[in-house]
């Protein structure tokens, strides 16, 4: 199971979730309480082991200037929160060996979502960056044969369950294991990990 950790603020949170097992972690560049600069994000990425993917999470940004933040921050991957066109993703593909498309649950385009040039499809909430619990079995039914990522108010005691229903390729979690917004529980952050790794009825076939 594909793990990311995401709103990551601070070098001690990084090297925290790369340490208990984590797959990716993930800095946020769009407007929120965990919104990072590509300078500060450059900082945290430099003292991380070479092998760790670092995703940039950006929202309704241009193609160019995604990738000229991204590679500023010395990123490996870059995740789409917002309404990009497959033109922009197809962009952006080009540029990182691991792309993410968002689409929150109930967007029309999602109906369409394998149809994107990237790499992987992560499905969110209604309300993304929220961290509002919703019913995952409706992510299970979704007809999506690409890599698939849920998030969207995961935490160690539903991350199991959540599984379970939407057998996905991977979980995204960050309010599910903070302290405080941008603040990682170190408590909270090891059993997400553990529990997603643990649980059975992994990827889709």
């Amino acid at each position: 199971m594909f793990v990311k950790i995401c709103g990551i603020t601070n070098e001690t949170d990084a090297l925290l979730a790369v340490a208990l097992g984590a797959d990716a972690i993930g800095f946020v560049f769009s407007p929120s309480p965990r919104q990072m600069s590509a300078k500060a994000v450059a900082d945290i990425v430099k003292r991380l082991p070479e092998d760790t993917l670092t995703v940039g999470v950006f929202r309704n940004v241009p193609g160019e200037q995604v990738i000229e933040t991204a590679y500023a921050a010395g990123l490996k991957g870059v995740q789409l929160h917002g309404a990009e066109t497959k033109q922009t993703c197809k962009e952006v593909s080009a540029a990182f060996s691991f792309v993410v498309k968002v689409f929150s649950l109930g967007m029309p385009q999602l109906a369409e979502a394998g149809n994107y040039p990237v790499h992987a499809i992560m499905v969110d909430g209604v309300l993304p960056g929220s961290g509002e619990v919703y019913d995952y079995e409706e992510v299970g039914s979704l007809p999506l044969t690409s890599r698939l990522i849920l998030a969207g108010g995961l935490n160690h005691d539903n991350v199991t369950d959540a599984i379970s229903k939407v057998h996905p390729w991977g979980v995204d979690v960050a309010t599910g294991v903070e302290e405080s917004p941008g603040i990682k529980d170190p408590r909270k952050l090891r059993l997400f990990i553990k529990n997603a790794k643990d649980a059975p009825n992994g990827s889709r076939p």
